[in-house]
């Protein structure tokens, strides 16, 4: 059996935390310096293993194991190396090192994968530095809008995405020309580690998952409601238009229809993080003219996301209707879901139950990089490890022995065929 190097794993993760962590936390910015030396940390750990190195037009790292059959499509394994402001060591690094460390593991044990193994560390998963998320997966497979290289601008430094890529030494018009390293034609599939985002598997006290979807994601960013100011001790109820009391029957509604919705079988996460007037104009002696707001529904169905688009509409012109208020950019943008590949799944599994390892199925409420891949066609899967104290802070927890056991499971399953499975 190959053992993957849990020992390099560990010296990797120190390294990186030694090095990109600015105050309790990690800062890994997309295009910045954290980011880079990442980069070239696992670049040059993997040449030094004897990995064929490659990086493509918008920085992304691929390490290449050649395979007993190098001339058939590859496997890819891999996640990205960039983190939020103040996050974790953890979130993205643990998939690109489990890679990496299953290739040392065939390269120790003298042995060659059934098929070529790419190691993938890729760029900017993350949406906090720029507006569009999965840069790296995106342009790996020449997927990228081109506008957005010259459209969006880097949260901190307010550089454009061609300027930040351009000065780490990248080249933007390969981006925008949709130059592809990746492709369904030299990809067999690609598998993804990561910690879990939130607390189930940490419940359950079992160490590693199997992720049966990424959720999709409908949600209203910055809708408003707007009614008419008013003194709060002279306005009757049936003569206000009180922004507040509409947009909490809303939440009341939205909420509300959880448990019925969970009883119908549909596998649903509602969140409403934003809820608040306008400081400048509110008062405790005012009925409120303006109420801010957002929705957020995280599910692996396109239809249920669908029904609850119709129910946000259908409750929101009642509610208008009976309060005399008026919701104003209401308007849902979709992230939609992706279901992991059942053969890669049931092969991980497979490898599972071989090594006596716990697992259990859940789907990701987070969006990851194996979510392009599967929506461009590559079949795809997910391992979570179980970690306490949720992601993107620096109390990420995750265990070596949860991260050695999602490992040895994926290096089993790459080791007896997973790729002939997809």
């Amino acid at each position: 059996m190959v053992e993957p190097d849990i020992a390099l794993a560990e010296r990797l993760f120190d390294d990186l935390e030694r090095n990109t962590k600015v105050g309790r936390g990690i800062c890994r910015a997309t295009y910045g310096e954290g980011e880079q030396y990442a980069h070239d940390l696992i670049r040059q750990t993997g040449e030094s293993l004897g990995l064929a190195s490659a990086v493509d037009s918008a920085g992304n790292l691929f390490l290449t194991l050649a395979g007993d059959s190098p001339d058939l499509p590859a496997m890819v394994v891999g996640s990205h190396l960039d983190s939020v402001p103040d996050g974790g060591n953890y979130d993205g690094a643990a998939g690109v090192i489990a890679g990496l460390v299953i290739a040392a593991g065939f390269i120790q044990a003298g042995r060659r994968p059934p098929r070529s193994l790419i190691v993938a560390g890729l760029r900017g998963e993350e949406s906090a530095w720029f507006e569009g998320p999965y840069i790296g997966s995106r342009t790996a497979l020449g997927l990228f809008p081109a506008a957005a290289l010259d459209t969006d601008r880097r949260s901190d430094t307010r550089r454009t995405l061609a300027d930040h890529m351009a000065a780490a030494g990248f080249d933007p018009d390969g981006v925008r020309a949709g130059k592809a390293y990746l492709t369904r034609d030299t990809v067999a599939g690609y598998v993804e580690l990561h910690i879990e985002q939130g607390p189930i598997l940490e419940a359950a006290a079992i160490p590693v998952g199997i992720v049966t979807a990424i959720n999709g994601c409908l949600r209203y960013t910055d809708p408003c409601c707007f009614g008419l100011y008013g003194h709060s001790g002279v306005q009757p109820r049936e003569l206000r238009h009180d922004a507040v009391h509409a947009v909490i029957d809303l939440g009341a509604r939205f909420y509300g229809c959880w448990d019925e919705m969970l009883a119908a079988g549909h596998e649903v996460r509602l969140s409403m993080g934003v809820l608040g007037t306008d400081p400048a104009a509110a008062s405790p002696s005012k009925v409120a003219g303006e109420c801010r707001f957002s929705l957020d529904v995280r599910t692996p169905s396109l239809d249920t996301m669908k029904e609850m688009e119709r129910r946000i509409a259908g409750w929101t012109r009642e509610i208008a209707d009976a309060r005399g208020v008026r919701f104003d950019r209401l308007v849902g943008s979709y992230s939609f879901p992706a279901p992991m590949d059942s053969a890669l799944r049931d092969g991980l599994q497979a490898a599972a139950d071989a090594l006596d390892v716990s697992t259990m199925s859940l789907s990701s409420g987070a969006g990851h990089d194996a979510a392009v891949f599967a929506q461009a066609g590559i079949p795809s899967a997910m391992v979570f490890v179980r970690n306490a104290h949720g992601s993107h802070n620096p109390d990420e927890a995750m265990a070596i022995e949860d991260f050695a056991a999602g490992v040895r499971v994926m290096a089993h399953a790459l080791d007896n065929g997973l790729a002939a499975m997809a």
